[in-house]
Order: structure tokens, then C-alpha cells, then sequence
């Protein structure tokens, strides 16, 4: 919270209790959730308020640096109070993401795209599988087909 205040006093942004509490509430999870599961611990905490109120306060927390927008194929964004380069594990089933720490990932560098005019300024793995609770349940469903169209790799 201090350093809410002090990054928003920086700003000149005035430091809102919806902005405290939605930054509590995801700090106080290691889920990622999406906005909506958010909006549930919220309005625990603050009767009445709206999604929009919500989607907002993190959108400002995203601009300060004090949460990230992290994002997978098929499923909506997700917000993470942890702002440390890491990467995720994502259930095909279920959609739960989780932090990865492992010494591999941590050696990894973005290639060099040569000729092309894009510049990179970070990256996030993200390993696809099934996660304990889906693996318990065994084959009742079949994970999900990837069905979204990937974007075209860049040659090298």
C-alpha cells in the first residue's frame, strides 16, 4: 500500500479506496483471476460497487506497474498482484494459471528477429497441461481444442 501511495503521489493520482481494495484483493490471491472473480471478492468488501469500478482500478494499478495483465489463448485477461518477470502454467481444462519458478526458464532469452521492425520488451511462457484437480478427475472431459487462430511466427 505504501507504494500505491507514493507511485500515485507521484502522479498526482489521487489514492481511492477502490484502488486499495481491489489491489488487496489480488494480492491477497496467487490465482490470477480475471475481473469478474475480482468483482466477487470485492463487493464483499464494498457493497454496491461495479464491474466498471473495477476493471478501472486495475487498468490504473497496469499503468502504475503495480499489477499485470497476463493473458493465454482462449480465455479472458487475468490480473497478477506479482509484477516480477515469471512465467505461468496454464489447465487446458479449467483455465487456472500458476506461477512457474524454475532455473530453465530463468536462462531463457528472446531470440534476435533479425530483419524484422519489431522490438521486443518482454515476453511470458506460458506451458499448457492439466493442473492436479483436472488430472484427479481423469478423462471425464477431454482437454480443450485449441481452436484460436495463433498469430503467424516470424521467420527468422
Amino acid at each position: 500500500m505504501d507504494l500505491l501511495e507514493s507511485i500515485s503521489r507521484e502522479r498526482n493520482l489521487p489514492v481511492t479506496i477502490q484502488r486499495r481494495v481491489v489491489l488487496n484483493a489480488l494480492l491477497d490471491r496467487d490465482d490470477h483471476p480475471t475481473v469478474d472473480q475480482l468483482f466477487e471478492d470485492v463487493k464483499v468488501r464494498m457493497p454496491g460497487v461495479s464491474r466498471t469500478t473495477i476493471y478501472r482500478a486495475l487498468e490504473t494499478l497496469v499503468e502504475l506497474g503495480l499489477a499485470r495483465r497476463t493473458n493465454h489463448f482462449e480465455a479472458s485477461a487475468r490480473f497478477d498482484g506479482n509484477t516480477d518477470h515469471h512465467h505461468h502454467l496454464v489447465c487446458r481444462r479449467c483455465n487456472h494459471v500458476a506461477d512457474i519458478d524454475h532455473p530453465s526458464l530463468k536462462k531463457f532469452t528472446p531470440p534476435h528477429l533479425g530483419n524484422t521492425a519489431f522490438k521486443v520488451l518482454d515476453y511470458s511462457i506460458h506451458l499448457e497441461g492439466l493442473c492436479a484437480e483436472c488430472q484427479k478427475r481423469g478423462s471425464k472431459s477431454a482437454p480443450k481444442k485449441q481452436t484460436a487462430k495463433r498469430p503467424r511466427a516470424l521467420s527468422r
